[in-house]
This record gives C-alpha cells, structure tokens and sequence, in this order.
C-alpha cells in the first residue's frame, strides 16, 4: 500500500491491460492477470487499511479552526452583530471571508462548534444571545440565550464563557455565521493577553470550528 508524506492513501493506478489480438495469446493473459491480481491486491490493501484499526488516520474531511483576539463591543441592543475572527488555525476546505463567515467547498454535513468569552461590567444580570446564519439568513430555532451575572465589584466584571455547537447541511460555496445580541452594551466579548505568575497563555475572545461530519443527510436543512 503507498502513502505520501502526509499519511494519505494514494489512489493506485488503473492496470495496464494492453490491447488483445485477434488470436489467444498465453503470454498476453498471463501479463493482464499479473497485472490485474497486482491492482486488486492494492485496492484491498487500502479497503483494509481504512477500516481496520485506526484507519481513520487516512481520512482527509474538510475542516477549519479559527479564532479572534481583539474585543467585541455592541454599540446597540437592537443590532445583531456577526461574531468576527482574525486569525485561522486550521483549514482543509473551509475558509474564512469577510472576517464573520466560514466558508466550505465540500457539500456535507458540517458541525459548527464555538466558546466565545463573555465580559458583563454593569451591576445587574445580562442577557446575551448567539445564533446561526447560513448564507446571510438566519436559521430558525437556532437562537441561544445566556444568563451573565452582573460585575463582581466597579473594578472586576463577571466572566462567562458560553459554548454551542450545531449541525447544518451546507451545499458548495456556503457560508455559516454567528450572529450575537446583547441586553446592555456594557456585556462585550472579551480577550486577555497572556498572564504571568504563573505564566499562562493569552485568552482568544472566540475560538471555532468547522468540521465535516457526513454526506449530505436525508434531514431536512
């Protein structure tokens, strides 16, 4: 069985078959039957490489990872603002665009997973709500709404971090968003840079993924 550098199963080459002449030739059907028994020996060698253990080590499905470190603000609660990203981790087939919307060129079920960290700074308990768009539409009953309890002290807000994932059949070329609505403008998405004593890493304020999960399924999308 041949691999390339990255662990992936090469497709082998289709057999070499030559063309048969008008009368029976041992030698000709003696080399096809080489060659053939050669390939399928190939092919099965894959079958069983891939569902034997650990064959899903060969399987290459679209996925991405991204996240954003800057702070998001709201500057009304009547306004639904795309959560954005700034850097991309990870991406095999899914891409991100216009900062907000993660792209895949593989149709299939996707399964869109996030942890988005949550900053409340006022005196009283805050709603938040994270949803999903696909392709500038929300889609319905997708909405989720967070309780944020209200600052520790006037120098100390409350920290909350909420998490979510959610299937959606996507075509090629689609898009998912996650859109966010606040009841206050003082609830914002945070980030932290990296600590000391003990040394530790910075916080992302969001963190996704976008993994293929399945063919299209029969589900309604």
């Amino acid at each position: 069985m041949a691999t390339n550098y990255t662990g992936q199963i090469t497709t082998p080459a289709a057999p070499n078959t030559g063309t048969p002449g008008n009368e029976y030739e041992q030698r000709y059907f003696s080399q096809t039957f080489a060659n053939m028994g050669g390939y399928f020996q190939r092919v099965t060698g894959i079958i069983a490489a891939l569902f034997g253990p650990r064959g899903g080590k060969y399987i290459n499905n679209p996925y991405g990872a991204f996240q954003d470190g800057t702070n998001q603000t709201a500057a009304n609660t009547t306004t639904a603002y795309p959560v954005t990203f700034d850097t991309t981790d990870f991406s095999n087939g899914v891409t991100l665009s216009n900062s907000s919307r993660l792209n895949v060129a593989q149709p299939g079920l996707y399964n869109l997973q996030f942890s988005i960290q949550i900053k409340n700074t006022t005196n009283s308990s805050q709603d938040i709500d994270f949803w999903f768009r696909k392709n500038g539409t929300d889609i319905a009953k997708s909405n989720s709404r967070f309780g944020i309890p209200a600052r520790k002290s006037s120098g100390d807000p409350s920290h909350v971090i909420v998490a979510l994932n959610f299937f959606q059949n996507l075509a090629a070329n689609d898009y998912m968003q996650i859109v966010w609505r606040t009841s206050d403008t003082a609830v914002s998405i945070e980030t932290f840079a990296a600590g000391t004593s003990p040394t530790r890493p910075a916080v992302p304020s969001v963190i996704a993924t976008l993994s293929f999960v399945s063919n299209l399924s029969t589900e309604t999308a």
